[in-house]
């Protein structure tokens, strides 16, 4: 097992309003967010993670949610420049931010710039407003313009958007309208994909009546189609990104690579060659608890070393994201097994036209990628597979 890069996840877990989709560790905040106090449990949070790290540099860094985008650009650049003195940071480290346009303005945009955030993750979501009401959404469209500019304006030279399709009652008309109308401000990168009911969330108590299987096969058909006319590579299953623009740090998850988790909820995946093993921790959930136990010095709630079994799982879990796969040699750096670890379940993925026959790559067949879900289940640890 060889060290693989090393990325820094960060969860500011408030938002203004829970969506009703939303099954992130996200906490309406119903008053004045406690940033200082945060960004102190955080670093304190890191502090007990370092000794795993020790020597290590900082490739990537991305700040998720919750809606990152209400803590203020002073927050963040005291919070940056106490990362810096803690672990070295790649020279073209790429530090993301996850903004909602209901959040932001030119003004907040420059001050992110200052701190140090070079790549912006714009929540639009849709251009529908109809449909951003339904989605529980505190911006309207004219917003999601307004905020893309405002990052052009500060100096932002790399956005993504989000965008989903399957929305309730929506049409394959009124997906590729919404899609055109991201593709028409030109950001760097776009995230699009499929609103599905996750388990615990509103909508999955009372779920929308949304698009059928058809329909929603015909939108995600037509607009690759568009997007790739427009310019935009598919590298992963919701990813789409301009020459040299894919990125980084989730390239780095999809890679099996390393990366700290800090913040409420935050998870962290660590290789320890030394030891043989790869360790998996997961931080306190509620940002109260998670401050109080991170001010104590441990704010773990739990760790797990994986399984050979899981290992495979879960290197196939991601990689399998990929539309190019990986190098076969990828898996025995990462996770210091040998190919042999695969089979049966490799050669059964290639007996059903799931994973290509390349004896140097794991690369998933289009019909693989269609049906993504039946070629990962091939590799869960207990065998079963999707009939």
């Amino acid at each position: 097992m060889l060290l693989p890069p090393l990325s820094l996840y960060i969860h500011l877990p408030w938002c203004v309003r829970k969506c009703p989709y939303c099954d992130f560790n996200s906490h309406e905040a119903r008053e004045a967010v406690p940033e200082a106090a945060y960004v102190d449990a955080l670093l304190a949070d890191l502090e007990s993670e370092l000794p795993r790290v020790w020597g290590r540099r900082l490739e990537s860094v991305f700040l998720g949610g919750g809606t990152p985008s209400l803590f203020s650009p002073e927050a963040l650049d005291h919070l940056f420049s106490a990362l810096r003195a803690r672990l070295p940071w790649r020279p073209d480290m790429e530090v993301t931010l996850e903004a909602n346009p209901g959040t932001t303005d030119a003004g907040r945009f420059r001050g992110y710039r200052e701190a140090g955030v070079n790549r912006l993750s714009i929540g639009v979501q849709s251009f529908d407003d109809d449909q951003l009401r339904q989605l529980g959404r505190i911006h309207g469209a004219r917003e999601a313009r307004a905020a893309f500019e405002a990052a052009r304006s500060a100096g932002f030279e790399n956005i993504n958007i989000d965008l989903m399709f399957g929305l309730p009652g929506q049409t394959v008309a009124g997906a590729l309208k919404d899609l055109a109308e991201g593709l028409a401000l030109g950001p760097e990168h776009l995230s699009w994909y499929q609103l599905t009911l996750e388990p615990n969330t509103r909508f999955a108590a009372h779920p929308p009546v949304l698009p059928e299987e058809d329909t929603l096969w015909d939108m995600h058909t037509a607009g690759q189609a568009h997007l790739a006319e427009a310019g935009y590579t598919q590298y992963e299953v919701s990813a789409y990104a301009r020459a040299g623009r894919p990125c980084r740090h989730n390239l780095n998850y999809w890679e099996f690579g390393d990366y700290l988790g800090i913040g409420a909820g935050a998870h962290g995946k660590i290789s320890l060659p030394a030891e043989g093993r790869i360790l998996r921790r997961w931080k306190h959930r509620q940002p109260r608890q998670y401050m109080e136990t991170a001010r104590s010095g441990e704010a773990a709630s739990g760790e797990h070393t994986l399984t050979r079994e899981e290992t495979v799982f879960e290197f196939m879990l991601n990689a399998m994201r990929l539309n190019q796969g990986v190098p076969l040699a990828l898996f025995t750096e990462r996770t210091g097994l040998s190919p042999e670890a695969l089979e049966p379940m490799r050669g059964e993925a290639v007996a059903r036209g799931l994973l290509t026959a390349d004896p140097e790559r794991l690369e998933p067949t289009e019909l693989g990628r269609r049906f993504l879900n039946d070629l990962q289940a091939l590799f869960l640890p207990d065998g079963d597979a999707a009939p």
